[in-house]
């Protein structure tokens, strides 16, 4: 009888931790997140929320929920800071992050090694380096964007993508 108790007590804490392991999204939410996804990579608009950013050689750093690079046909705005190493500093302090508005740039996209996923590549052409973004896009809503400066060691953000839909 005890082990009757014993393997009662046992069956429902698995079913309570494997319960609460669940998805919370339903396969209908996915599908519709997928499809904004798949709509945003192909009409180039969405705007990317970082959480983490991951300079080379340091500790991955959370960051607050105010950086992200909206992405549009015609302007690219990029709010990010930078951890790293610079090999030629500003001249104005103000100019230590990735803050700018771009209007001239190229958009590559093409698709990812997975089903689910697309890069996009975005090099401008406007500033007064050569900077390139690279977005690695993801159904599920996340990405990465890997930064490279000519001037500054690579940096990388993990983040969210958030769509016309969402907003």
């Amino acid at each position: 009888m005890k082990k009757f108790a014993f393997y009662g007590i046992v069956l429902s804490f698995m079913v309570l931790v494997f319960g609460a392991c669940g998805s919370t999204r339903t396969a209908a939410e996915k599908e519709q997140l997928a499809a904004e996804i798949r709509q945003a990579v192909e009409m180039s608009e969405f705007i990317f929320e970082a959480t983490y950013a991951y300079p080379t050689g340091f500790r991955s750093v959370y960051l607050s929920p105010h950086y992200s690079v909206k992405v549009s046909p015609d302007t690219v705005k990029a709010y990010l800071p930078y951890y790293g190493r610079a090999y030629r500093a500003p001249m104005d302090p103000r100019e230590g992050g990735f803050n700018f508005t771009s209007t001239n740039f190229k958009i590559v996209p093409f698709p990812g090694n997975r089903k689910d996923n697309w890069i996009m590549e975005v090099t401008f052409f406007d500033l007064n380096r050569p900077v390139t973004f690279r977005f690695d896009l993801w159904e599920n809503g996340t990405a990465r964007l890997d930064v490279n400066d000519m001037n500054r060691q690579t940096i990388s953000f993990q983040g969210t993508i958030e769509t016309k839909g969402e907003e």
